[in-house]
């Protein structure tokens, strides 16, 4: 990719004339959640303890000292939450499994009560029309295998392609699609070096062999599940930004940002090999790559998940972007951002999949208003936004074939407990009623 995005040029179009007939017919729009931010339950149903419920009762690691026990009661509530997504007018529910909940230690014999769990769940799904998209990890680890080295032990990698293996044999005829990984730069940079999710570590060399175990684990996934011939589409999610500077003493920045972002996960996978100059930046903390791992972790993929939420402002100043707005998380607003993103990955990859928006949405301080309902205002603008830089790169000729907001509820928001509220519907935590936001109420008249 290259060091500074090109700003793609399209005719101005005004959000409020965006039509659901703007997108080709079998666009899929869907709604996303993850296993650990809604289920609850994390001692019910032969469910073993994964790092983040260890993460949560370490003091100090969650900023409002809360946990997942609980959560959105999603596991007690499945029925009426998949009755909440039908009412939105999607076609499609990206949701992940728990390993802890398939393989309490992260080994050996599968959980038949976990397994019939997420059975349970996507038949829900298909008898209410809407296609099922699983995806495997999403950073709830097993405590066991955490306790063995995590993600920084290799051997991690060949459990989570048996993993892989078990979900797939059951569930994989029934859905739509597999990610192997949601985001691994959270699960290794974000987790072991930076500290800030689970495990809480601070090392970079354990961050980057995390990596590595990551993505061959992704591939050994696919290796594993392409073996089965199933139907379902299978692929990965990564969080993908732009990097941006408004002075060319900052390009540099603007370059190493972006490779070790973006470019350290999608080379290996697109291009089988990691980019030169982040190999020469990290010197010798880079991980130990043994023979063939490369061409394992460059298996072919039906689709990328692209997550997306801001972009990245080089200034070696310290300057803010003039004139941007920000989300509740501080993070700036930026739609161009996703199309100047989705035409980079189109003309920089010449093997690259078709994209799906698997993630994007902001999060707000929502409050139940005295009539009853939730305004959210920004919100809204945001999504309309952002499907417009979608359009828009359609225009330019990116094959995206979906959007998934984030997210159908609000939830445990990692190291932020339940202090930030990302979903189209608000959650009572007290009471666990769900409301439809304005922002529920126009996605789905938009999708009518």
């Amino acid at each position: 990719m290259t060091s500074l995005p090109q700003t793609v040029s399209t005719p101005e179009v005004k959000i409020s004339d965006l039509l659901r007939t703007d997108f080709p017919a079998n666009f899929t729009f869907g709604v996303a959640t993850s296993a650990f931010q809604i289920e609850g339950a994390t001692q019910e149903g032969g469910r073993g303890p994964s790092i983040w419920d260890t993460f949560c009762r370490e003091p100090g690691r969650i900023r409002d000292g809360s946990n997942g026990d609980i959560a959105c009661d999603h596991y007690h509530r499945l029925d009426e939450d998949l009755d909440l997504i039908a009412r939105l007018n999607v076609s499609a529910y990206r949701f992940s499994v728990a390993w802890p909940r398939i393989q309490p230690t992260g080994s050996g014999a599968a959980n038949e009560e976990g397994l019939a769990f997420y059975e349970r769940l996507i038949d829900g799904l298909i008898a209410r029309g809407l296609e099922p998209h699983l995806t495997l990890y999403h950073w709830d680890l097993p405590q066991a295998l955490q306790d063995l080295g995590g993600w920084t032990h290799r051997d991690t990698a060949y459990r989570f392609a048996e993993y892989a293996r078990i979900v797939a044999e059951r569930l994989g005829p029934k859905v739509k699609s597999i990610a192997t990984l949601n985001e691994p730069w959270c699960s290794s940079i974000l987790s072991y070096q930076i500290g800030e999710h689970a495990p809480g570590w601070n090392s970079r060399p354990a961050a980057l062999a995390a990596a590595h175990h990551l993505m061959l684990g992704h591939g050994l996934a696919m290796q594993q599940m392409r073996a089965l011939n199933l139907k379902a589409e299978l692929g990965l999610v990564l969080n993908l930004d732009s990097a941006y500077s408004d002075t060319p003493d900052d390009l540099p920045g603007v370059q190493l940002a972006d490779g070790k972002f973006n470019r350290w996960f999608l080379d290996p996978v697109l291009r089988g090999q990691y980019p030169h100059d982040i190999w020469v930046h990290y010197g010798n903390d880079v991980p130990d790559v043994h023979a063939g791992d490369l061409d394992i972790m460059q298996a072919p993929l039906d689709f990328l998940g692209v997550n997306y939420y801001s972009r990245t402002f080089v200034s070696a100043a310290g300057r803010k972007p003039p004139g941007a707005t920000y989300t509740d998380m501080g993070w700036e607003i930026y739609p161009q951002g996703l199309t100047d993103l989705l035409v980079r990955l189109h003309h920089s990859y010449s093997d690259l999949p078709p994209l799906l928006i698997t993630e994007n949405g902001a999060a707000y301080p929502d409050e139940l208003g005295t009539d009853g309902q939730i305004h959210d205002p920004a919100r809204v603008e945001y999504i309309q936004q952002h499907l417009n830089a979608v359009r828009e790169a359609i225009t330019a000729g990116v094959d995206v074939r979906g959007y998934f907001a984030w997210s159908l509820m609000d939830n445990f928001e990692w190291a932020y407990g339940y202090g930030k509220r990302f979903g189209l519907v608000y959650v009572d935590y007290q009471t666990q009623a769900r409301t439809l936001k304005d922002s529920a109420k126009w996605y789905q008249g938009f999708l009518g």
